[in-house]
């Protein structure tokens, strides 16, 4: 393994591939096209907010080291950016379009099980069944460019990860994500909350009841 990307590279090399499939009328990308790409809600895990200067910090690792290149097409003064990152004739790393599709999702999803690769898979590659999917898998395996993940408690299936991310993407995520649990925190005191409320209106009514219970005697 050669290439090693940090968080935000591997988005933006995961967008120029899967741009360059699904959307080749907009391919290559321009900075705006690529940012909005990025941090889009579908098919992105975890969902960030990464401004255009993030993206273009990133962009400017990944042209120091050949992985991007930067274009301007026509007359137009907008640059254009597109991936080279495989299958050019710029590197040897090649796949064939399951292999494309595979990588494309890893890089944009995380790690993932064979069974949500092949569904999420499907705007790029087409795999007849889980089995053939695994086999791809395996191939990629044996070429050091996944790994298999040991399985999660209470999972059927095992998580695979490429290997070309820095493993910053857990603790990366955590930091993207540090409201939803305080939000989550705050929904739980505020339900402890009424639950303690309710509970003393509950005493209070046995009261009364006990009461009235009384003076009818």
């Amino acid at each position: 393994m050669t290439i090693q990307l940090s968080f935000i590279e591997s988005r933006i090399i995961g967008c120029l591939l899967e741009k360059e499939i699904t959307t080749p009328d907009q391919y290559p990308l321009t900075l705006n096209a690529l940012t909005s790409a990025c941090n889009q809600k579908s098919n992105r895990e975890p969902v960030v907010q990464l401004s255009e200067s993030d993206v273009q910090d990133g962009m400017q690792q990944l042209m120091s080291r050949h992985l991007v290149s930067e274009l301007f097409l026509g007359s137009s003064r907008v640059a254009k950016y597109q991936h080279r990152f495989c299958n050019t004739e710029f590197g040897n790393l090649k796949f064939t379009q399951q292999e494309f599709a595979i990588i494309c999702v890893l890089l944009l999803r995380g790690d993932q099980t064979p069974g949500e690769l092949r569904t999420r898979t499907n705007r790029l590659c087409t795999f007849s069944n889980v089995t053939e999917t695994e086999q791809v898998i395996a191939e990629l395996e044996a070429r050091d460019l996944l790994v298999k993940l040991p399985r999660e408690p209470g999972k059927r299936e095992s998580r695979y990860a490429q290997l070309f991310t820095e493993r910053e993407l857990q603790s990366y995520e955590q930091q993207c994500q540090p409201q939803e649990s305080v939000n989550d925190d705050s929904r739980m005191l505020a339900l402890e909350q009424e639950v303690v409320a309710l509970r003393t209106e509950l005493e209070l009514l046995k009261e009364k009841l006990a009461k009235c219970c009384e003076d009818e005697r």
